[in-house]
Formats: structure tokens, C-alpha cells, sequence
């Protein structure tokens, strides 16, 4: 094997995240500012505070404290006894005081850790820090492509600045863009059922992701790699990317990049680059900064926090793998139902408040298999749903009653519920789909079996699917209203007789 092909396949793939996550409060971190700005005029939520004004002092919110401390309890995190705020001084247009509040060598969150299943296989990745700071403002790239290497101006609104902000930094664990995708799903999750994330907000979570090539022969049998050969792989940090989808290909491009760099005996710099999504391609931004380069010093302005004590008093909900494995042993549900109805905290209450009223086996198919799907089909979510559960309950007694059959309840009076707004009984109504009785359906079956002896015949000589056209022509003839299975047992009784 030549020097070249070696330089180009034997490495290891190693990458570290840094997860920026908007915590959910009613204000900015550290000033009275709403963060509810979607569809607000650009810089309308604004203060001398987060506009940086000479004089205006910072105020430490106190609910983006908690929830940072819930996720400290998640993570399994160690919380200090003191923590402090410091000042990372840099230019930036969407930081007009010219640094950032952020915390430095003494994070909020210290040493923790959150386990994912990729393929099967269990992983554990360790979290390094996850610190409390404030969001930079948003950047408008305008004019031209429209991409940050090609517009032609660029606007700066500061609704943003100033949103509090988890920054959530992985030790380099990750071996493959996919484990990335699957701990980015993980941690979603967990942050949904704390309560203190909302993933519909734009910008609510994006991700840097610093990836190397290591010689393989630097790694370890166990797989573990040295802090001196991570120092010596040059290491490229990817910025910009704000979805599990798009780290996973933003890697993928980034390792092929790499890897035919050291084919071709290139060396690999040690630089920002951008992820452009419309591309599908990383775009050389400036070298990559030192921690030097930010002349971190403490923020004065604000005091020592001590939390230790709240943190140990805090409490959570239960979490998505608990909740799994409870929904497994007392519902009786499989892995994969389990998982399904757990996705999110939402899906998770509404199955619970379903299950309360049915058998757990039927709530299950509804919710995970026949209301989700029309969800989804929808763009919708459980969320838009979650104020209809007295309907939705109604509509599954319709159905499990024999007051109108399962195929109407799901594929007729379900979608105009979705669809029209309307509630099932007066669906039922207008379509006309109580169920039919069975003097009815017998007269139904005795005019098919009339009215079609091809038919009847293919049936008596063993063609498949002449029964399935009989019923076809029953159930056209009540407008959908006989069950099935009554149609087929009252067909086969009348020509087996």
C-alpha cells in the first residue's frame, strides 16, 4: 500500500460539538426584554441592555438559571459551588457591545453526560461544560446569491441579542456524522421534556462542530485517542448549521473534503468554514481562533452565583428513556410503540390521557398509528391537537362501540376533524355514517351476489379475490357504513349455503 493511500484511509474520524440551545423564558437573560418576537418588526424588542448603550447594567434572569440547572440534573452534571460571568471580547455586527457574557472557566454545568443508541449499539457521550450566556443578534445576508461568501450587504436585527443561551460543549466522541445526528435527536428530546426549549422557534438550536482526522494508529484498541494526537490533527470547525439533518450532511461533506485533501498530500488548516445548506458545501470563513484571541476577563457587573443548593433541591420531570421503559412495562407496548409514543413530552401526555379511557393496545394504534400519521401527512403536530382530546376520545367510543365502523372513523370522520374543524358527530351527520343494520346488509349481500354471477362463480372455483370484489360492492351499496366483517361473514354463509 502506497504512502498516499495510507494517509488517505487510515484515520479515525473525531468530532466535538458545541450545541447552542435557546432556553424558553418570557425574557432576555439579562435584561426585561420579551423574547417573543416572531413576525415582530426587526429591532422592535430592544434595550439600552442588549443594544449595549454606555451605562445600561445587566440584570441575571432568574428562570434561565433554573432551567439550566434542569439540565445540569438531566445530564447527570456536576453544578459548583460558585460560578461566575465573564466578558469574550470580539467583533461582531450582531453584538453591538463588542463582547459577549458568557461564562469561561467556571461553567454552570460541569462533567456530564448523555447515552444514545446508534444501529443498536449504545454510546455514551461525555459533556464537557454547558454554560449560561446570552444570544448574539441575527444576521440578514442580502442581495447577490444570498450566501455569506456572495451577498451583497448584510442586515443586523437584534430581537435575538440577548436570549438566554446553553452552550452545550461535547468531549470529542463522536466517530461518524450519524452518531451526531442520533445525540442531537437524544438531547432535543430531553430538552423537550424539561420544558425549557422550543423547538419550533427559529434559531432555537444550532451547532459548530469541530471535526479531525486521526492516524489510526494514534487510536487506542479500546478507541480511545490521546489529548497529543488531537492536539496534532489540525481541527476545522464547521459553524452555521441549525438542524440534526443538516450536521449529519455538513459532516459528511467535511469528511469526505478532508479525506481527499490527504490523498491529494494536502494539508488540512486549521480554519472556520461556514455550512451553506443551499449548497450543500463548507465555505472557508478565517483561520480558527484561540482562546487567547478572546481576552476572556470577568464581568463585573454581575455578582457570584451560588446555586449548589437549589440544584440539588430542583426537580425534573421524568425523561424519555424512563418514560419508554414505563410505558413498555405497564401499558404493554413494544420497544418500537413505546418509542413512537414517547417521541415527544406532548405525544407521551396525550397516549397517557387516551390509554386512561381504553384499552392500552387500541389508544396505542390510534395515536401512534392513526392520529400521528394524519399529523404528520398534515405538517401538523400534537400540539394542535391537544385542546380536541374530548373529541378524539368521542370519535375512538364511536368507533370501538360499532356506532360507526373503524375505516369511516379513520379515513372520513378523523380528516374532516383535522381537515374542516368539525366534531365527529357532526361528521357522522352530514355523511351519513351510522352503521348500517344487518337486515340491511343482507339485503345488500342477496343484491351483489344477484347482480354479479361472474362473481359468484369465480368464488366457487377457488379465484382469489372474488369475495374481496363481493364485499366491495356490498360496502359501496351502504355507503360504507356495514362493517366488514360482518359483510364477509354474511357473503360466505350465503354462497357456501
Amino acid at each position: 500500500m502506497s504512502a498516499r493511500a495510507v494517509s488517505a484511509s487510515d484515520h479515525r474520524v473525531v468530532i466535538g460539538l458545541e450545541v447552542h440551545v435557546q432556553l424558553e423564558t418570557e425574557t432576555k437573560v439579562f435584561c426585561g426584554c420579551s423574547t417573543d418576537f416572531e413576525d415582530s418588526e426587526p429591532n422592535s424588542h430592544t434595550c439600552p441592555t442588549c443594544l449595549g448603550l454606555p451605562g445600561a447594567l445587566p440584570t441575571l434572569n432568574e428562570a434561565a438559571v433554573e432551567g439550566a440547572l434542569k439540565l445540569a440534573a438531566a445530564i447527570d452534571a456536576d453544578v459548583p459551588d460558585e460560578s461566575y460571568f465573564h466578558r469574550k471580547n470580539y467583533y461582531y455586527p450582531d453584538l453591538p457591545k463588542n463582547f459577549q457574557i458568557t461564562q469561561y472557566d467556571s461553567p454552570l454545568c460541569q462533567d456530564g453526560e448523555l447515552t444514545v443508541t446508534v444501529e443498536n449499539d449504545e454510546r455514551t457521550i461525555a459533556i464537557e461544560r454547558a454554560h449560561l450566556e446570552e444570544d448574539p443578534g441575527s444576521l440578514q445576508h442580502a442581495g447577490g446569491g444570498g450566501g455569506i461568501d456572495s451577498a451583497e450587504y448584510t442586515r443586523v436585527d437584534y430581537n435575538r441579542a440577548g436570549v438566554p443561551l446553553m452552550e452545550i460543549v461535547t468531549e470529542p466522541d463522536f466517530r461518524s456524522p450519524d452518531e451526531v445526528r442520533a445525540f442531537l435527536a437524544k438531547l432535543e428530546e430531553v430538552l423537550d421534556y424539561l420544558g425549557i426549549f422550543d423547538s419550533s422557534r427559529d434559531g432555537s438550536l444550532r451547532i459548530d462542530a469541530n471535526i479531525s482526522l486521526v492516524p489510526e494508529a494514534e487510536v487506542d484498541a479500546d478507541g480511545r485517542i490521546g489529548p497529543d494526537a488531537l492536539a496534532a490533527a489540525n481541527r476545522t470547525e464547521v459553524k452555521n448549521i441549525s438542524s440534526h439533518k443538516g450536521a449529519e450532511q455538513a459532516l459528511a461533506y467535511e469528511v469526505t473534503r478532508q479525506k481527499n485533501a490527504l490523498q491529494r498530500d494536502r494539508t488540512i488548516a486549521q480554519e472556520t468554514r461556514h455550512w451553506d445548506e443551499s449548497r450543500g458545501v463548507t465555505v472557508s470563513m478565517r483561520s480558527k481562533e484561540e482562546e487567547k484571541d478572546y481576552r476572556y476577563f470577568s464581568e463585573a457587573d454581575l455578582p457570584v452565583l451560588r446555586v449548589s443548593d437549589w440544584a440539588e433541591a430542583i426537580e425534573i420531570p421524568e425523561l424519555p428513556d424512563a418514560r419508554r421503559e414505563r410505558f413498555a412495562a405497564e401499558y404493554g407496548l413494544s420497544s418500537s410503540e413505546a418509542r413512537k409514543l414517547t417521541s415527544t413530552r406532548e405525544v407521551a401526555d396525550f397516549y397517557e390521557q387516551v390509554a386512561d379511557r381504553f384499552d392500552p393496545d387500541v389508544a396505542a394504534s390510534w395515536v401512534a398509528d392513526t392520529l400521528l400519521g394524519e399529523l404528520n401527512y398534515r405538517d401538523m403536530a400534537i400540539a394542535d391537537v391537544e385542546s380536541r382530546l374530548d373529541e378524539f376520545l368521542h370519535l375512538i367510543e364511536l368507533a370501538e362501540t360499532d356506532e360507526i365502523t373503524a375505516k369511516n372513523a379513520e379515513e372520513v370522520v378523523l380528516r374532516a376533524m383535522l381537515d374542516d374543524g368539525r366534531s365527529p358527530d357532526e361528521v357522522v351527520e352530514r355523511e351519513g355514517l351510522g352503521t348500517t343494520d344487518e337486515d340491511e346488509i343482507e339485503s345488500a349481500v342477496a343484491t351483489a351476489i344477484d347482480e354479479n354471477p361472474d362473481a359468484v362463480e369465480d368464488y366457487h372455483t377457488g379465484e382469489d379475490g372474488a369475495l374481496n370484489f363481493l364485499v366491495g360492492q356490498v360496502m359501496q351499496s351502504t355507503g360504507g357504513s356495514a362493517d366488514p366483517g360482518t359483510v364477509n361473514e354474511l357473503l360466505r354463509a350465503a354462497l357456501d349455503g
